[in-house]
């Protein structure tokens, strides 16, 4: 991202939507179903891309190979 500030006029549709110009979502490589984050500041709204980290849920299976991989690293350890 450029340190270039850009201010464009956009206007809000219906419930609240707005479009953001097509120049401010290359700057910011923004894509269709981005994720944005809305704070209310002293001078207005902000609008920022949302830092997002995939989370994986364990099965009971892959807690029990996280299991059989510690007693290998112990095993290990306990050699040295």
């Amino acid at each position: 991202m450029g340190n270039t500030e850009m201010i464009e006029r956009i206007t809000m549709g219906r419930r609240g939507t707005i479009t953001i110009p097509a120049k401010m979502l290359i700057e910011f490589d923004l894509k269709l179903n981005s994720v944005l984050l809305a704070e209310t500041t002293e001078q207005g709204i902000l609008l920022r891309p949302a830092i997002e980290s995939p989370i994986e849920r364990y099965s009971e299976s892959r807690i029990a190979e996280f299991a059989e991989e510690d007693k290998l690293v112990s095993t290990i350890l306990d050699r040295l």
